[in-house]
């Protein structure tokens, strides 16, 4: 059980012994850690458990002392010496385990060596087994002890050191009357351990010690203990103390003989007779009086056998069977039975029966009292207490009462015409516990069969109400109607102390049940709301400050720089790129925090609406593309599979999510790294529906296990983020995870730090259920057509698309295999009729291919280039060398089916393809409200380099003031901010498109506020309002939505 990590120390110079101790393998439960040193070396020599010196070339003496000194005093030396120096050692080796001679062979080195080991163990096994001994005996409560064949301790535990109030020191080495406290040895205790060692056996006995103030009875197991050549050596003792047991045992006895005694007072009858009975030894009148008979004669002459015949048949077999129960002497049992005279009078007797033994023979002693007035009493007050229970259980289904102590019962009230609820069960045919059985199987709903079979028992009702008058439970049933509520009420039923009758009231609490239980709901939530808005605010001021603090202190750092540097123009701008990059930062933080507190309220809803994929992914492909020329990574985005390409969704939640998990890829890979995304539709689905799988993967810095365990929580970010000083807010993936839950899939991340990331992304859409294109394609029918692509899902899903259209698709990975299928096809006459190529390709560049393929097919094939990137570097090049039309990745089967269609010469027109000219409009005078100096010195400043003539309002009142006293088209347009003191922005819309004037009241009014969500852009509509611009001003949105609203 035990392990050894030894630590041997090879002292002197290399030898062929110590090659010989590194090769050979430890022990079982031994593992070995070598340190050599040509010296000794204090310092080693300290931490080692074994030292072995080679004294060969070295001052033994000087080199003995120096270990010696140092060694631990458990380290074991071993030398190894010449023989011709062994004379040398006479002085020296009183320390030394063993001393090796050399030289010596491999074999008597490796022997040596062994059996030190072998030694080495046997201590440590020795150990163990001691070790054993004592963490046995020390920890269990009885006395043990070891004592020699004088009777002297040589081991004792401590329950023995606790027993006698004296430590193990003062009582090993010491005899029984030291440690006892006596002046001589208990002679008794001297015999019992001569027999033991006489008789080689155990012996057990009581013996009485004084321990402190007082004396205990402890029950001693002595044993002998063997010498090594068998002889007895002393003995082993093991105690219990058992002075409780016998004091219970007294108190036990002296009660009988009381009851005894109290019985044989009262006006009782007696009666005593063989164990067969066949003889009646003693009876008194009293017995006689009460079992009907003027004298023990008549009685056995009526046929008495244990039981006189005037006892009732049914109860005269249940007292013989109480007779037969007892075994031994003192054995008793109380018992109730009822005796009818031969006048007709019926009396109850309440018996005690006992087997008594004297002068050797055991016979039968039994009381008699009579408890007929007792019963009569009880009798009736059952009938009142069920006439008062029958008043009193109206509102119950069913009432019934049990005697817990027979388990019988019967029903006193039933409301349960039909059989509904109870179905018969509770009847005086089955006890309380087969009546709770069959209706827990019967009725009771089935999570809830457990708690009630438990809490309803015979044994947990007595435990109950044995505490308290009333105990009640509540449950579910199950009927033909459905779910119902119900409480059984459980009371005790007369007097406790002499019977264990109860009352059971089953009735319906479902009204009132769930009228509390909407009322709990409705409390709960409530307080689950202000736990949330608690929770945000505390989470928001302890995790916020840094990341608030980050990008401020770069705005006002550079802020103050550029001031100090104003005349240098150059490093002016470039303190004005990073003042503006952490702006961006902040208002990316800030987005975070509102979107993930809009979440935790709950107020994002989702909007379904027709959404293309292929628009989707383009646009974010679009969107990262200048992130991933910054670090130099390699994107690839690849669609297999996705025949259904128009769904219905929220466009916006979807690109959020898609956008962080690239977004956070791009972040945490390095520069030459790769960030792929991949969307594949699957299975499984049910009719007008789709499920779709985004799978974003990178090779970037991953994540540890104990971090992806908390990756979904707001504002957890892992360690090495800090570390490699990367911003972020923590929140995106809360974020992300809160999105998909809320589109009802599921995300699942995989990672390994050191090799990269995959998110991977389940989503079901609702299909389009407009009409479908025909997929095949006239001109190419038939036709052959070759992929060239490094990826085989990319391939595969290419060639099954191809399919779709009618065509015979071929592909391969390379694209010098390409070159040679096309040669082969073109001696074959079989030639390709279209070719779709990647342009990024590992054995030579797409374009390459092209050029090569030109050359055997001439100029007439169709070759179309896919890449993931901006074609616009290399098109000229690609035309050059014989490129006709490129498709970006992902590729979508439409895409694909309209390049087809493009190359063989049915141009579509696309709306998407239509370049949408720039709107222009007429600088004029804009009428802005804003009540913050500084909001009004950039928006005047950014619409002045428009050309436009700003005049400022400091809120809605003032602006309306002004838009009244001016005249039709003085203003182009209000900007109007919406928080505002004395008239905010929406009450001041209102007001202008209730004025008279019907020119001014249709001036456009646009929002222009820091009020920026989903709910803000509706209320601004609502109010009369033609547009929303949020802050931070985008100037670009700015002027696109002057240019559709004065264009």
């Amino acid at each position: 059980m035990y392990h050894c990590h030894l630590r041997l120390y090879l002292a002197g110079r290399p030898c062929r012994a110590f090659e010989i101790m590194k090769e050979m393998t430890p022990l079982e439960h031994f593992t070995h850690e070598f340190s050599e040193s040509s010296r000794p070396d204090g310092a080693l020599a300290a931490e080692a458990g074994a030292i072995f010196v080679n004294l060969q070339e070295m001052e033994i003496k000087e080199a003995l002392d120096s270990l010696i000194k140092n060694k631990s005093a458990d380290a074991e030396l071993i030398l190894l010496v010449d023989r011709e120096r062994l004379g040398l050692l006479e002085d020296s080796c009183w320390d030394a385990k063993d001393i090796w001679v050399l030289p010596a062979s491999d074999r008597e080195l490796r022997f040596r060596f062994l059996r030190w080991q072998q030694t080495y163990k046997t201590g440590k096994d020795f150990w163990e087994t001691s070790h054993f001994l004592d963490a046995t005996i020390n920890n269990v409560p009885n006395l043990v002890w070891y004592k020699d064949k004088n009777g002297i301790h040589e081991k004792v535990n401590d329950a023995f050191c606790r027993t006698v109030n004296k430590e193990k020191a003062q009582v090993e080495g010491r005899g029984h009357a030291y440690i006892w406290n006596v002046e001589h040895d208990d002679p008794a205790c001297i015999e019992s351990e001569r027999m033991v060692m006489l008789r080689k056996s155990t012996c057990i006995s009581d013996e009485i010690v004084q321990s402190g103030d007082e004396k205990k009875i402890l029950t001693t197991y002595k044993s002998p203990l063997y010498d090594v050549d068998g002889s007895v050596m002393g003995t082993v003792g093991v105690a219990m103390d058992v002075t409780q047991e016998r004091s219970y045992e007294k108190e036990i006895t002296n009660k009988n003989r009381a009851l005894e005694t109290m019985f044989t007072a009262m006006d009782c009858g007696v009666i005593c007779h063989s164990l067969d009975g066949a003889r009646i030894l003693s009876i008194n009148k009293a017995a006689l009086r009460l079992l009907g008979y003027e004298s023990s004669e008549e009685m056995m002459a009526d046929g008495f056998h244990m039981v006189a015949p005037t006892v009732l048949d049914e109860d005269g077999e249940m007292v013989r069977e109480h007779i037969r129960r007892l075994k031994k002497d003192g054995d008793s049992v109380g018992v109730e039975y009822r005796v009818r005279h031969k006048s007709g009078e019926l009396l109850h007797i309440m018996g005690n029966i006992k087997l008594i033994e004297e002068n050797g023979e055991l016979f039968y002693q039994r009381f008699l009292l009579d408890c007929t007035e007792q019963k009569n009493e009880e009798r009736q007050k059952e009938r009142r207490q069920k006439e008062l229970i029958q008043a009193l259980s109206m509102d119950y289904n069913l009432v019934c009462f049990y005697n817990l102590d027979t388990g019988k019962g019967m029903r006193l009230r039933d409301d349960d015409e039909d059989d509904a609820l109870f179905g018969g069960v509770f009847t005086e045919a089955s006890s309380l516990d087969e009546s709770m059985e069959m209706y827990v199987h019967r009725f009771v709903h089935e999570e809830d069969k457990e708690m009630f079979s438990m809490l309803c028992s015979g044994n947990k009702i007595r435990q109950e109400l044995s505490q308290k008058k009333l105990y009640s439970v509540n449950y579910r049933t199950l009927t033909a109607k459905g779910m119902k509520y119900f409480q059984v009420k459980i009371v005790r039923a007369g007097s406790w102390d002499e019977s264990h009758g109860v009352v059971l009231g089953f009735h319906s609490v479902d009204e009132e049940t769930r009228s509390e239980m909407e009322k709990k709901s409705l409390l709960e939530d409530a307080l689950s709301q202000a736990n949330k808005a608690s929770k945000a605010k505390t989470v928001f001021l302890s995790n916020m400050s840094h990341d608030i603090r980050t990008p401020m202190n770069a705005i006002i750092g550079f802020t103050a720089l550029a001031i100090t540097h104003i005349d240098r123009k150059d490093q002016v701008e470039e303190y004005l790129k990073k003042i503006m990059t952490s702006g961006n930062h902040l208002l990316s933080l800030i987005n975070d925090v509102l979107d993930m507190s809009r979440i935790e309220s709950g107020k994002i809803n989702l909007e379904e609406k027709s959404c293309s994929l292929p628009e989707v992914l383009h646009s974010l492909c679009n969107i990262v593309q200048a992130d991933i020329h910054a670090k130099q990574l390699e994107l690839h985005i690849d669609a297999v599979d996705v025949i259904n390409e128009q769904v219905y969704c929220d466009r916006l939640r979807l690109n959020q999510v898609l956008l962080n998990l690239l977004s956070n890829s791009i972040k945490y890979t390095g520069a030459g790294g790769i960030v792929s995304m991949r969307i594949s539709e699957k299975g499984g689905a049910p009719a007008g529906y789709a499920k779709y799988e985004f799978r974003v993967r990178d090779n970037g810095i991953g994540m540890s296990p104990e971090f992806l365990e908390h990756i979904f929580e707001p504002f957890e970010r892992e360690a090495t983020s800090t570390i490699s000083r990367i911003q972020g807010t923590g929140l995106g993936m809360a974020i992300t995870k809160n999105i998909v839950d809320m589109m009802n899939g599921t995300i699942e991340v995989k990672s390994q730090q050191g090799v990269g990331t995959e998110f991977i992304v389940s989503l079901m859409f609702r299909l389009h259920s407009g009409p479908k294109e025909a997929m095949e394609i006239p001109a190419l029918k038939n036709c052959r057509a070759l992929v060239v692509d490094d990826d085989f899902n990319t391939c595969d899903s290419v060639s099954y698309m191809l399919q779709q259209f009618g065509m015979r698709a071929e592909w391969t990975l390379s694209g010098k295999e390409a070159v040679l299928r096309t040669r082969q096809a073109v001696m074959r006459g079989d030639d390709y009729c279209v070719y779709i190529i990647d342009w990024l390709l590992p054995d030579m560049n797409g374009i390459e291919v092209v050029r090569r393929i030109r050359k055997e097919t001439g100029e007439d094939v169709p070759i179309i280039i896919l890449t993931a990137y901006d074609w616009s570097d290399i098109e000229e090049e690609a035309k050059e060398a014989g490129v006709t039309a490129f498709c970006g990745k992902p590729l979508f089967l439409s895409e694909l089916r309209n390049c087809l269609h493009s190359v063989v010469g049915y141009e579509e027109e696309k709306e998407k393809n239509v370049e949408k000219k720039p709107v222009k409009f007429q600088p004029g005078r804009i009428l802005l409200a804003e009540d913050v100096e500084l909001n009004q010195e950039i928006a005047v400043a950014i619409l002045g380099d428009a050309g436009f003539t700003t005049e400022v309002a400091e809120n809605g009142r003032i602006a309306l003031d002004m838009l009244t006293k001016s005249t039709p088209g003085y203003y182009q347009v209000v900007l109007m901010d919406v928080q505002m003191p004395v008239m905010n922005g929406y009450d001041a819309a209102r007001a202008i498109r209730s004025l008279e004037n019907k020119e001014l009241a249709s001036i456009p009014i646009v929002a222009m506020t820091a009020n920026a969500f989903e709910e803000d852009r509706q209320a601004a509509l609502q109010s009369g309002m033609n547009g929303h611009i949020a802050k931070p001003i985008d100037v670009d949105n700015l002027f696109g939505t002057l240019g559709s609203i004065l264009g």
